[in-house]
């Protein structure tokens, strides 16, 4: 793959020409630019040593690493004014190079935020241990005893853009399953990141674990990205997470086993008997709540026998959504309630914003068709008091997350009591949904015997 790939997949919605220099860069950073050659050897020297660390982790019992996690956690907090310091530029950086405001949404640390992702971690530390767990066994008639375990993936790479929060999420769940992670969190969150992983590093080192069970190839930039992708056998496993353009370019470039992470083009679906109070109050949490996310909700379907439309459309507005309408919902609104033309390009748009494009439907099947046509496989939701529509719905709607009744921001690995998440799974294959702990590790068959032979 071409930089010129990985550099428009990097900045997907940025308006940026070129990467600016990160006044917090590391030794690495000013120092003449490496080869093609030294680069490769370069990140496969971090591999080597990440594969080293992922040996010592896939033997850490569980108390050693929840003492890891905590004691990152501890270290956050002592660390607030330097992270915050450090995602100051990056956000200062990302205005000037006019990056979008969802994106500047996702890249931005607040106290609050990294209060957050401490409570994540320990959060991870209360959960089990996936490490061990026993999937299925039996005895079989000849007497051996056969056990399938979960065991650590090894070495996890993760590839992701202005979100610098998922470096205290990935590596946390990496270390709680007992691996070992390799990071490139992009040059828009550069600075932030090299912050926190030096933190993260610092942490295991003091109960103990090896600092290489985290690593960055961020100081090489595009070209230790595409070394990462084509190391296969060195790393096990690619998680991208980003913009529709980062992640394609990762599925189709990779050498590596990639777990595709998806967007979210979600959708609500306002069914005839769906109650008026709740249909608002689920519609302004779903779209106004943090719209720059994944699982807010991009496409209102609302029957045409349903009468909460005037209120939802209202408190839409009246939160700052724009809507972007059919003729039957502009036709269904009163003229006071603003809105503009919807084209097939709505359809399939992940805003990220306060924008929300709205359809009429006249049944189930139509809205279940509706989504079928447009959805990314991500989360839906249906708003109605009918058992029968609801468990239809459930059934018909093939996407990673359906919810009855509640919020598209639930789809989330906190939320849903997963402790944290590496992203939310489109794909079918291992893992689907909110990936948390068991979503990195594999399993292994454990096969005991007294000196049988096969016959």
């Amino acid at each position: 793959m071409t930089d010129a790939l990985i550099h428009a997949a990097e900045h997907s919605g940025t308006t940026a020409a070129q990467e600016q220099p990160v006044p917090a860069a590391e030794p690495e950073s000013a120092e003449a630019p490496l080869s093609a050659a030294g680069v490769e050897s370069a990140v496969h020297a971090i591999t080597d040593r990440a594969r080293l660390a992922a040996r010592r982790m896939a033997t850490a019992n569980r108390a050693w690493k929840d003492r890891a996690l905590r004691a990152v956690g501890a270290a956050l907090q002592e660390n607030v004014p330097a992270i915050l310091a450090a995602n100051a530029m990056d956000v200062q950086r990302g205005k000037a190079n006019g990056t979008s405001a969802a994106l500047l949404d996702r890249l931005t640390l607040t106290e609050s935020r990294v209060a957050g992702l401490v409570a994540a971690l320990e959060n991870l530390a209360g959960l089990p241990d996936p490490v061990g767990n026993v999937v299925r066994g039996q005895t079989l008639p000849n007497g051996l005893r056969l056990r399938q375990v979960n065991v650590p993936m090894g070495v996890v790479a993760a590839i992701y853009e202005a979100r610098p929060n998922v470096t205290v999420d990935i590596a946390g769940l990496a270390l709680k399953s007992g691996n070992a992670v390799i990071l490139r969190g992009g040059s828009a969150a550069e600075a932030t990141n090299q912050v926190l992983v030096r933190i993260l590093r610092e942490a295991l080192e003091s109960v103990g674990l090896p600092a290489d069970a985290v690593q960055t190839v961020d100081q090489y930039g595009r070209a230790g990205a595409t070394v990462l992708m084509k190391a296969r056998g060195r790393v096990d496993v690619l998680i991208p997470r980003g913009g529709r353009d980062l992640i394609q370019t990762v599925v189709t470039n990779s050498a590596v086993p990639v777990i595709e992470t998806g967007e979210g083009n979600v959708h609500i679906f306002i069914d005839e008997s769906a109650d008026e109070n709740m249909a608002v109050e689920i519609l302004l949490n779903a779209k106004t709540q943090r719209p720059s996310v994944c699982n807010t909700v991009e496409t209102l379907l609302v029957h045409s026998g349903s009468t909460v439309l005037p209120a939802v459309a209202s408190a839409l507005r009246s939160a700052g959504v724009r809507l972007h309408v059919d003729g039957r919902i502009s036709a269904a609104l009163p003229a006071t309630v603003e809105t503009e033309p919807a084209t097939d390009a709505d359809w399939e748009t992940e805003y990220m914003d306060l924008d929300l494009a709205v359809a009429m439907v006249d049944s189930l099947d139509e809205a279940v068709q509706h989504i079928r046509t447009w959805s990314t496989g991500h989360t839906e939701a249906i708003l109605t008091n009918s058992l029968a529509n609801a468990e239809r719905f459930i059934a018909e709607v093939d996407s990673a997350a359906v919810i009855v009744n509640a919020s598209t921001r639930f789809t989330d690995g906190g939320e849903l009591g997963l402790g944290a998440e590496v992203g939310i799974s489109t794909q079918k294959l291992h893992a689907r949904g909110p990936m948390g702990l068991t979503e990195l590790t594999t399993t292994k068959w454990i096969v005991q015997g007294e000196g049988q032979v096969r016959g």
